[in-house]
């Protein structure tokens, strides 16, 4: 019995040595780029734009030293990533943690466990994220290989938008009129517009293939709000992950991708001599004003003689049946790592509503939006609105939630009504959400299904709604009101495609299943950031587990904390010793009260 002992021993302290701690320093500040012919100050992270890239196996533990030397509040989130017993470092603001003042600094470290494929990190503070975002790749852990041919080499594609202003003036104005922001001047690709913009031929991006060769690329949309057609002259592509999970092998000339959303493709380099653009221009199911330009890289072939690159042929900006097709084809690979099979009790079932409609406009505020009023988004009619005084989580966590948030979001709609009949557009009666921040407190380990409904009030529009702590199952999607006979006869519970974040269809609906067995308060929103900052989110508040291993540690020592007045501390007596904690924390921070 020895030896199978000693072998057990040895796997484990392999297991063990294998995990590295993986450290790296992040320098916020502002940068003077030149980009569309002018300048243009951004923020950005190291100097780079787009920031660093992390590179880490799964069981390391990466620690980020982040040092705020922008104008600008900031934090930081790690897209996709578990944050198992670390919700304290997932970066959304007001939700797990309070901003980075600038001049003062926070560390995020926490574990990468049960994950491998392409995510990314960006800013949740404001509309930072323009500007502030990078590539987190998590390859399998040392002496594992991936579930696909092991590709040449690996390059990041990195879709994104950029403005020739200020994107903190632009959020401030889509705030102030209530209309919506001024479009971005231009898409990008690894920070570059591409040579069908004025003044940017010089630095669109380039890559160099091998005849015959197969490479593997990480495309990844850090756009504020569009989501892409994304396309390569003459050459398929074969999807192999999103969102970090494993798909069965998927052969397509074309990939849609949300905000949010990453997805891994292999490309074999099987054309002629040649260079090839690679574009991506949006697919933009509302049809309001938007950015109707296209964004180009160049795929160059060694040895190859040609100086005009092939162009491809994307689909129409409002391309539906193509977006439908790409996103509903995709399944995941059950034999994969760390697949687990689609829970099939539900403990909580969820109807959500969700989409766009109007407020009256606000003090001191022009609105030009619909009726002389402002748009708002709202999930189940409440227009999420995010806390200041205290993040929810250390609300949670220190039992001081009153005045943070409450509990009571609603399970179902207010009303039911025909959500896509677009005659229903503009009905005063049904179109104005409520302001509040109600979330719902979820037992650890239940199963929670939700029926997300897109609406038609203020046009119908494709959200792609991110959760965050979770992976979740979809289960299916369709066009029109979700049916709960025909609905269930739909879902794929053998080999559903596994995400973060995920495009509720146009006009149309989409079911999803996960289980909360993460302690902590786990942001669920759209991924388009002027529907965020409108209010289309919520929350939810996963209750520790029944042993420490399943419970949520206390906050790091250096967690950035919140101004807010002592005496809603001390008058909370649920607080106990740990609320008088906070306020000695607070006291001696050195931030007034």
């Amino acid at each position: 019995m020895a030896c199978p002992i000693f072998l057990l021993v040895l796997l484990t302290y392999s297991s063990v040595v294998t995990a590295e701690i993986v450290e790296h320093h992040f320098l916020v500040q502002n940068l003077t780029l030149t980009r569309l012919c002018q300048q243009e100050v951004i923020t950005v992270v190291n100097g780079e734009f787009p920031g660093p890239t992390i590179e880490v196996h799964e069981g390391d533990t990466l620690v980020v030293h982040v040092f705020n030397e922008s104008p600008y509040n900031v934090t930081i989130h790690w897209h996709g990533v578990f944050q198992l017993r670390s919700g304290w470092a997932d970066g959304p603001e007001y939700v797990t943690q309070c901003p980075i003042l600038p001049g003062n600094k926070y560390t995020y470290r926490f574990d990468i466990t049960g994950q491998e494929g392409t995510l990314w990190w960006h800013a949740h503070s404001q509309w930072l994220r323009a500007t502030v975002y990078g590539a987190l790749i998590i390859r399998p852990r040392n002496g594992h290989s991936y579930s696909f041919p092991k590709p040449l080499e690996e390059f990041q594609i990195l879709l994104g938008e950029w403005w020739n202003s200020s994107i903190i003036e632009i959020e401030n104005q889509a705030l102030s009129d209530g209309h919506g922001p001024n479009i971005s001047n231009a898409f990008t690709i690894n920070g570059q517009p591409g040579d069908l913009y004025d003044c940017s031929s010089h630095g669109t991006y380039r890559l160099k293939v091998i005849q015959g060769e197969t490479y593997l690329l990480r495309i990844i949309n850090a756009a504020l709000n569009n989501q892409l057609f994304f396309k390569i002259a003459n050459h398929t592509m074969t999807v192999v992950a999103v969102d970090a999970c494993y798909t069965n092998p998927l052969v397509s000339d074309i990939v849609v991708i949300a905000p949010g959303q990453t997805v891994d493709v292999l490309l074999t380099a099987d054309q002629p001599l040649a260079s090839y653009y690679m574009a991506a221009h949006p697919y933009d199911s509302l049809g309001f004003e938007y950015d109707k330009t296209t964004t180009t890289g160049i795929i160059i072939y060694e040895n190859t003689t040609s100086s005009s690159p092939l162009m491809p042929i994307l689909p129409a900006f409002n391309d539906t049946a193509t977006a439908f097709k790409f996103y509903s084809n995709l399944t995941s690979l059950v034999n994969g790592p760390f697949w687990a099979p689609v829970p099939l009790k539900i403990d909580k079932h969820m109807f959500v509503t969700e989409g766009l409609g109007l407020v009256p406009c606000g003090a001191n505020n022009t609105c030009t939006a619909f009726l002389g009023m402002q748009f708002a988004a709202s999930m189940n009619n409440e227009s999420f609105e995010l806390p200041t005084k205290l993040s929810m989580l250390e609300a949670s966590f220190y039992n001081l939630t009153s005045g943070i948030y409450t509990t009571d979001f609603p399970d179902y709609p207010p009303l039911v009504f025909n959500y896509t009949d677009k005659s229903n557009s503009l009905n005063i009666s049904l179109v104005i959400p409520s302001r509040s921040t109600r979330v719902t407190k979820l037992k650890f380990n239940s199963t929670v299904q939700i029926v997300f409904q897109n609406t038609a009030l203020v046009g119908a529009e494709n959200h792609p709604i991110h959760l965050h702590g979770h992976n979740f199952y979809v289960l299916a999607q369709g066009f029109g009101n979700y049916d709960d006979v025909i609905g269930p006869k739909m879902f794929n519970l053998i080999n559903p495609q596994k995400r973060s974040t995920y495009g509720v269809p146009v006009g149309g609906w989409a079911v999803i299943r996960f289980t909360a067995n993460n302690p902590g308060v786990w942001l669920m929103h759209c991924h388009v950031d002027t529907h965020l900052v409108w209010g289309l989110a919520t929350a939810f508040v996963v209750e520790d587990g029944p042993t420490p291993s399943t419970s949520l540690p206390p906050p790091p020592p250096d967690l950035p904390i919140c101004s807010f007045s002592s005496k809603q501390i001390r008058s909370s007596n649920k607080g106990g010793d740990n609320a008088k904690s906070i306020f000695v924390g607070i006291e001696t921070s050195g931030i007034a009260l």
